[in-house]
This record gives C-alpha cells, sequence and structure tokens, in this order.
C-alpha cells in the first residue's frame, strides 16, 4: 500500500512539474531546433528524463527550471548529433530523383538482364570462330589488325565474318521481339 502511495506522489509530482514548466521549455526547445526536428519530442523527453530523476522535488524552483533547461539544452545538442549523423531527407525529394537516371529503374534493370540473357542464348548458337572473334573485338577490345595475327586470317575476311555476324545477332533479336 505505502508503494502505491508513493507512485501516485510521484505521478503527480511528474504532472504538476509539466503543467508548470511545459511551456517554457516547449518554448526553449522549439527556439532551438531546427523546423524540421519536432520539439514536442524533445519537451516530452526532457520530461521524461525529469521523472526518472528521484530527488527533483528536493530543488527550489528556480533550481528546477534550471536542471529542465540543462535537460533540454543537452536534448538538443543530442538531437543536432544524430541529425549529423543520420541527416533527414525527406522521402518525396527521394521519389523525385530515385529514378531520374531510367537506366537504373527496376523495370529497365529487369528488361536489359533478360536482353542480355537472350543475347547470350544467341551468342552460343554462333560458331566457335563467330564467338572467338567477338569476343577478341568486343570483350577484349583487340583491333583487327592484331585479331588476324592471333587467328592467323586475313583482316578482310575476319572484318566480313565480323558484320555478318552482328548482321545475324539483329535478325535474332528481331525475330524475337516481334512487330512492336
Amino acid at each position: 500500500m505505502q508503494q502505491s502511495t508513493e507512485d501516485e506522489m510521484h505521478d503527480s509530482s511528474g504532472a504538476a512539474l509539466y503543467d508548470r514548466y511545459a511551456r517554457v521549455i516547449f518554448a526553449y526547445v522549439r527556439l532551438h531546433t531546427d523546423p524540421r526536428e519536432d520539439p514536442e519530442d524533445l519537451t516530452l523527453e526532457v520530461f521524461l528524463a525529469a521523472l526518472e530523476r528521484d530527488n527533483l522535488s528536493a530543488l527550489t524552483e528556480d533550481e528546477k527550471l534550471a536542471w529542465l533547461t540543462r535537460v533540454a539544452h543537452n536534448k538538443l545538442i543530442d538531437s543536432y548529433r544524430r541529425s549529423a549523423r543520420h541527416p533527414i531527407v525527406a522521402l518525396d525529394q527521394i521519389a523525385e530523383t530515385l529514378f531520374d537516371d531510367d537506366e537504373r529503374a527496376p523495370e529497365q534493370v529487369v528488361l536489359r538482364h533478360e536482353e542480355y540473357a537472350h543475347l547470350q542464348a544467341a551468342i552460343k548458337r554462333l560458331s566457335g570462330l563467330q564467338q572467338h572473334l567477338l569476343l577478341l573485338r568486343y570483350g577484349y577490345g583487340l583491333r583487327f589488325a592484331e585479331i588476324a595475327v592471333l587467328l592467323n586470317k586475313r583482316e578482310a575476311a575476319l572484318r566480313k565474318l565480323l558484320s555478318r555476324t552482328l548482321t545475324l545477332l539483329r535478325a535474332t533479336f528481331d525475330q524475337q521481339e516481334g512487330p512492336i
């Protein structure tokens, strides 16, 4: 029974403390916060800290106000540190700029992966020489003169073979896509 009486006194003294100083602390916090922060939350944190302190009732009224103001000041500093470490960005800003580059949009990424899979399948159907030529030319970036030496073929023949290979790949892709 005695414990519940002490809890009721503690609750009533906390409510009285809040009623007496809430407007002052709220005004102080609001004066020093960024408009994006919520001064009500910080004010509430100050009074939660006051409830956790047992010997606050032993202080004079001026000391209570000074203590609450100091706690509010410290909570503001904590808030500034949190916002510096973890900046708050409005979701609307992110949504507008998230997919400015359409190539990085999820739909485009999936479509590109599908096209790559079709291309790989089409390349696997080519002859070994055609696959090797594509790898040397586009994979390794070699010039035709260098490829001719490696494959022991004439440069003109390799150019013609590459042209026919690319034409075949384009025709394969046109058949897969069909009329638009």
